[in-house]
């Protein structure tokens, strides 16, 4: 590796540890503004309760959601590799018994040599679409999954390249980021699902105790700021799922180029990850194993939006992966790059002058 790309992959290292606490950071602060917003609400709501009746006083909401927030985004981070893999029905490869499994063992430990980390863990996950993700939280402690249907239907040189595409993920720190929003996402869509039930069941804030503006004592904010403020906080907890979903899709796009850039390296075979991507693309179907909270980590999107064979603004904020196409058209330039400068060796080698056959 020269040392403009060591540089890079330092660059994307250290910006992929900001953007995680970033993330984690803008989790936690969500839930404190969904805690003592409430808080406040409450506390008007109260402000002019009549004698003996509950009054909002201390902001024991705030205290507890940025309690649980906090809590919330350390499980995730601590254990979302295994959440992802739980998810996916995953079973380990500890001990390969068919030639299939064996061929995925030595071309994980292959490709982690060449790419100078870890040997991680192997998982196989039961599911006839081609596909495959890595996840954990650093390359001591990485995962690489695949499908049954990947190692069924690719050669092993197609398998290696996949391998290496997520090995360059865990190289660059991708498996990081990526899997604690996938356990966000996760944590999030079940407090709003729990929120959205609630509410279906009629509950009623407030109570008969809370009074209006109108009666005497203390007088709280105008009952349209008070009204405004209820409607966002309610709209902040059914938008959250969306917001963490745009998030994921945000941060997965463009490091898939990135990823195959590296598997090329790894490999010193671009053309390889160029024909599994076109295997990969032509399956059929779905990879019903892979939910809607981790296709970002998956190597094609295993949902099979045709958002994602599409380029532009919209496809680049909504779409959790690059064309296809775009993505085999960059490896064949590599692949084609790659066979030109080992004419140019051959020619160098044999006494010929460099690109003498190639016009200039």
């Amino acid at each position: 590796m020269s040392d403009g790309a060591t540089l890079n992959l330092f660059e994307q290292q250290a910006l992929n540890r900001r953007r995680t606490t970033w993330l984690v950071l803008g989790f936690v602060l969500f839930f404190a503004w969904l805690g003592f917003g409430g808080d406040w609400i409450f506390w008007q709501l109260t402000l002019n309760a009549e004698p003996g009746a509950y009054r909002h006083a201390f902001p024991w909401l705030g205290a507890l959601l940025t309690a649980l927030g906090a809590g919330i985004a350390a499980y995730a981070y601590r254990t979302g590799p295994e959440k992802v893999l739980w998810s996916t029905g995953a079973w380990e490869v500890l001990t390969p018994d068919t030639d299939a499994a064996r061929r995925l063992v030595n071309v994980v430990e292959e490709m982690a040599i060449a790419a100078a980390v870890p040997r991680p863990r192997i998982w196989l996950v039961p599911d006839a679409d081609p596909n495959a993700f890595a996840t954990g939280v650093d390359p001591s402690r990485a995962h690489v999954a695949v499908t049954q249907g990947l190692i069924e239907q690719c050669t092993r040189d197609e398998l290696q390249a996949v391998v290496a595409h997520e090995l360059g993920h865990v190289k660059n720190l991708d498996v990081r980021l990526m899997t604690t929003l996938a356990a966000l996402v996760g944590a999030v869509a079940l407090m709003s699902d729990g929120l959205g039930r609630l509410l279906r069941g009629g509950r009623v804030v407030g109570g008969s105790g809370g009074g209006g503006g109108g009666r005497g004592g203390k007088k709280g904010a105008p009952a349209q700021l008070l009204l405004m403020l209820f409607v966002v906080w309610i709209i902040s907890w059914m938008l959250a799922p969306i917001i963490t979903q745009l998030l994921a899709i945000g941060v997965s796009r463009k490091r898939e180029y990135l990823a195959d850039a590296m598997s090329a390296q790894f490999t010193r075979n671009p053309l390889a990850l160029a024909s599994a991507l076109r295997k990969l693309e032509g399956a059929h179907g779905a990879t019903t194993a892979i939910k809607r909270g981790a296709a970002h980590l998956c190597i094609v999107d295993p949902l099979g939006r045709r958002l994602d064979q599409r380029e532009g603004f919209v496809a680049d904020l909504f779409a959790t992966h690059p064309p296809i196409a775009m993505r085999i058209a960059r490896l064949k330039g590599m692949g084609y790059a790659q066979l030109k400068h080992e004419q140019r060796d051959r020619e160098a080698a044999a006494g010929a002058p460099a690109g003498a056959s190639t016009p200039t």
